[in-house]
């Protein structure tokens, strides 16, 4: 069996670091991800894709990521249910990230990436994520300082 996904796209909010009451963070954003394909005088579809990044990914993209930004995401495919208050039962396929990647975009420029504090309490309308948390794996993230800026795609394999 095979559940592998990646996309790449813009983050389309501005990014808010949640903490589980287990201590976890989690992180939910959507990515906008045009289709590849458009027949001639079609308008290019979107599709706007919920992502969710656990610990330090949810940590890493928060502070490195922004609202606007591009960013390259892999990760498999999950599907939950939940009942909201009047009863009705919800079912959303959101992505989980494993990786992530910065694209070569340029960092925009009068753009700052703050790290923002985690929120005391979720809103209502939030599903909970406690009973679904993944395997939490230590993942190195080295100091954005260690990657050069490529100017040209020469000698790019692919």
């Amino acid at each position: 069996m095979l559940n592998k996904v990646i996309i790449m796209g813009r983050i389309t909010q501005d990014l808010e670091l949640r903490q589980t009451p287990g201590g976890n963070s989690v992180l939910t954003f959507n990515v906008a991800v045009d289709r590849g394909y458009v027949k001639q005088g079609e308008e290019r579809q979107t599709d706007f894709i919920t992502c969710v990044a656990w610990n330090q990914r949810a940590e890493f993209i928060n502070n490195y990521f922004s609202k606007g930004r591009m960013i390259a995401i892999e990760g498999s495919l999950r599907t939950r249910t939940y009942d909201d208050k009047n009863g009705s039962r919800h079912y959303v396929t959101e992505v989980y990230v494993d990786n992530t990647s910065f694209t070569g975009e340029p960092k925009q420029s009068g753009s700052q990436t703050t790290y923002s504090a985690p929120a005391q309490s979720a809103p209502a309308a939030q599903p909970s994520y406690a009973q679904s948390e993944p395997n939490t794996e230590t993942v190195a993230i080295g100091d954005i300082g260690d990657f050069e800026e490529i100017l040209s795609d020469d000698g790019v394999p692919f």
